[in-house]
């Protein structure tokens, strides 16, 4: 109800000096009864004093100044053309499509309401606020109906918001129809409800609409015999449209709706101005007929008409009526009045202030200088709000969202909790408080469930992009928000958890000897290392004994030495990699094993050439001797340094941190740099080995007082075996296995040596020392 703001505003104008001294502003209130036809002959009424209507003829020069109203955006277009032929300005207060507001308007026209353009932002920030993305629109099914479903559709997709259904609600122009598609009507909505995930619905209504909605919600939810929990999202057209029916209409239905309103802020001792109102004043017709309607009752000049109303007192209270019948603050529409007024009441007072100054101006151009006024107009009310237009005649202005709170007794009750203001700064142009917000439940507008943390969205093929499901995320991604499109890698040094949605340091990953394994390897390499140790003691020991002298103690002497140096090294693969470990490990491994095998097959080389030697006319006496296993022993351990020595001038290994290899450990290694020059050296030993093999084997036939043959032959067969089947573990392990893999592999073919060619020999000379006897070699010579 508007018609208090247009009284209580031109009465502060007529009681302030400051605007319009001296002058008296008036008004005439018409009744459009929601009918254009009514609206365009009440517009000729006015123009022509109420006398008989005759276009392009004026009858009294008690034309208004301006017109404040308008039902409708078409209907306010077209009175604006009319107005705009006897140069009277119209400020509007009712709201206009998009295109409307692209299009060149009447010169004359001004809106007391913001371009709805900022409304259908509003609409989206406030789905996006609240994460809906899956919703329904409803609209007329009229032109003003298509433009509101495509803009919003539009908007929608570009801010990715799925649309679930849009329904168009048929007009209803009589009983007759309604009654015709109500059946129709009635099962479309009865189906569209039935769909569980679609909690959020925008509506874009008036009055009428709403109240065939009405019917069919109310109907819906008894057939479904299931609440019908929705929020519905209404246009500020609803908040406009919908007083005259606020006592047909039954609000239960629509509570915890959310609707736009334009801006409105209160304004002191309008209530005061309320509360103080007379319905026995002769002079205000509107307030008696008011008066009858709120209370229920008549006063005594018409109450014969009314016989079963009782009488007006005129002591009954405003603020006693329940809110959907009268509220006693202002309404969006009152306020746009209230501020229409005080547009033209300071458009006039520029006017006559002109005037004043630069003379008198012909009065037949009067109403076109009104015009550029009001364009010019900018003050701040009451409220501290400021009004002004911009270059098409809008208000510079934003919208208000409404919450509708509905109670058992039909009463509500709206709260304002939030804003869209396009003048605000950017950042801080919407604003909402939820927790003012009252719902019947926490809503979740989606197509399908969040995808929460720890996984992604994948999008379903030939469904719209809001619907998806959720995948798992891939190794080595995380993610920490619901619904993200796609998962995060985690840094370098850090990996997801189990859930993943976070990252975690990585440990380092490397042989220690904190580790089990690391301090089971290096027991077994002293252990192995002391054994060494104690052969070669007891060979020293036992030096003079025939079988010691009959294997060529040198040579066994630098065999012990190189096998207890080979159990060392390998104590130079635990604990953390440092650059000189590096470089040392894999050199002093090939050098080492290098001498060892050399060893070996100089042993082998030695004991053939002996057999050769000792038949008649035999060449080979001049190659018998230390001088032929020493230079054998010496070539091939400086071909394997010159090896290692290249080796470290092209790519030498270097301590590495291996972030890849292991999903959740970092691997701290030795990078072999030169990854091919590893397996040159392992080649060469293999070589070497597969060379003594071979003339290990067919020596093993000669005489038993100098068959060490077999042992070497079956050392070596252990040594290629375990180097063989190295090669592919050392390949498929990774971290501390990988260098666990060498040591073993190192431990396993020196005890392979070790215990081939030296264990039988201690066995004789401890426990069997009367088989260690010259007696004893000649008897199986």
């Amino acid at each position: 109800m508007w018609q208090p703001s247009l009284v209580f505003a031109v009465n502060e104008i007529n009681e302030n000096s400051m605007i319009l001294p001296n002058r008296m502003l008036g008004f005439h209130v018409y009744d459009s009864h929601f009918d254009a036809q009514i609206t365009y002959q009440n517009t000729l009424n006015l123009l022509f004093n109420q006398k008989p209507t005759i276009l392009n003829y004026k009858c009294s020069k008690k034309i208004p100044a301006a017109v404040i109203g308008g039902t409708d955006s078409e209907t306010s277009l077209h009175i604006a053309t009319i107005l705009g032929i006897y140069k009277i300005p119209q400020v509007s207060c009712c709201l206009y499509s998009p295109p409307v507001n692209d299009i060149s308007h009447p010169s004359f026209l001004y809106r007391m309401v913001p371009n709805e353009v900022h409304q259908y932002k509003g609409i989206v920030k406030l789905l996006l606020h609240f994460q809906w993305k899956w919703i329904g629109i409803m609209a007329m099914d009229d032109d003003k109906g298509e433009i509101f479903v495509q803009t919003l559709e539009k908007s929608f997709s570009d801010n990715g918001i799925c649309t679930a259904f849009s329904e168009r609600m048929p007009l209803q122009s009589n009983i007759i129809d309604m009654v015709a598609n109500f059946n129709d009507m009635f099962r479309k909505m009865a189906l569209l409800l039935s769909k569980a995930n679609i909690n959020v619905c925008v509506i874009s209504a008036d009055a009428h609409m709403m109240l065939d909605l009405q019917m069919v919600l109310n109907l819906a939810e008894s057939d479904m015999m299931l609440p019908v929990q929705k929020v519905w999202v209404m246009t500020a057209h609803w908040d406009f449209s919908v007083e005259p029916f606020l006592n047909n209409l039954n609000m239960q239905i629509f509570h915890g709706a959310l609707s736009f309103a334009s801006h409105t802020s209160e304004i002191s001792m309008f209530q005061n101005f309320l509360l103080f109102q007379d319905p026995h004043s002769l002079t205000d017709h509107f307030i008696r007929v008011f008066w009858e309607q709120a209370f229920k009752c008549s006063f005594p000049a018409s109450a014969m008409d009314k016989e079963n109303l009782g009488i007006c007192t005129g002591n009954e209270r405003l603020e006693s009526l329940p809110q959907p019948f009268f509220e006693m603050s202002m309404t969006s529409q009152s306020y746009s009045v209230y501020n229409a007024v005080y547009a033209v009441a300071h458009a006039l007072h520029a006017f006559y202030s002109c005037r004043r100054k630069y003379g008198a101006i012909a009065h037949n151009r009067y109403k076109l200088n009104l015009y550029h006024f009001l364009t010019q107009v900018s003050f701040n009310n009451c409220a501290g709000d400021k009004v002004s237009f911009d270059k098409k005649g809008e208000l510079l202005a934003g919208f208000d969202i409404i919450n509708w709170v509905t109670f058992p007794n039909k009463s509500f009750m709206k709260v304002k909790v939030g804003q869209m203001d396009p003048e605000a700064p950017s950042g801080r142009r919407f604003s909402t408080n939820k927790r003012k917000i009252t719902w019947p439940t926490i809503p979740l507008a989606l197509c399908n469930d969040h995808c929460l943390p720890g996984s992604r969205k994948k999008m379903k093929e030939g469904e719209p992009f809001c619907c998806y499901d959720c995948n798992i995320c891939p190794s080595r991604k995380f993610s920490n928000e619901r619904d993200m499109d796609d998962c995060l890698d985690c840094p370098e040094e850090q990996y997801p958890n189990k859930e993943k949605i976070l990252c975690i340091p990585k440990d380092l990953n490397f042989l220690s000897y904190n580790d089990t394994l690391g301090i089971t390897l290096a027991v077994l390499a002293l252990s192995f290392s002391v054994t060494t140790v104690v052969v070669l003691g007891i060979f020293i020991k036992h030096r003079n004994t025939p079988i010691v002298k009959a294997n060529n103690w040198n040579l066994t002497y630098l065999l012990l030495v190189s096998l207890f140096l080979c159990f060392l090294c390998s104590l130079l693969f635990i604990g953390h990699p440092q650059l000189l470990t590096c470089l040392l490990r894999q050199i002093a491994f090939g050098i080492i094993f290098s001498v060892a095998v050399s060893s070996v097959l100089a042993k082998t080389l030695t004991v053939v050439l002996a057999f050769m030697a000792t038949k008649p006319g035999s060449k080979m006496r001049k190659w018998v001797g230390k001088r032929f296993s020493n230079s054998l022993i010496l070539c091939c351990s400086c071909m394997q340094a010159s090896i290692c020595i290249l080796w470290l001038c092209t790519g030498p290994p270097f301590p590495n941190l291996d972030m890849h290899s292991l999903p959740e450990e970092i691997v701290v290694e030795c990078n072999e740099g030169s990854g091919n020059m590893f397996y040159y050296i392992l080649g060469y030993m293999g070589f070497l080995a597969l060379i003594s093999y071979i003339v290990a084997f067919f020596a093993r036939k000669l005489p038993d007082s100098f068959n060490e043959a077999k042992f070497i032959a079956f050392s070596m067969l252990v040594f290629c075996s375990v180097w063989v089947t190295f090669v592919p573990t050392y390949l498929s392990t990774k971290g501390k296995y990988m260098v666990a893999v060498e040591i073993f592999s190192i431990l396993a073919s020196s005890i392979g040596i070790l215990g081939s060619i030296f264990f039988p020999k201690c066995y004789i000379i401890i426990l069997r020392p009367e088989l260690n006897t010259k007696e004893h070699l000649k008897i199986k010579n």
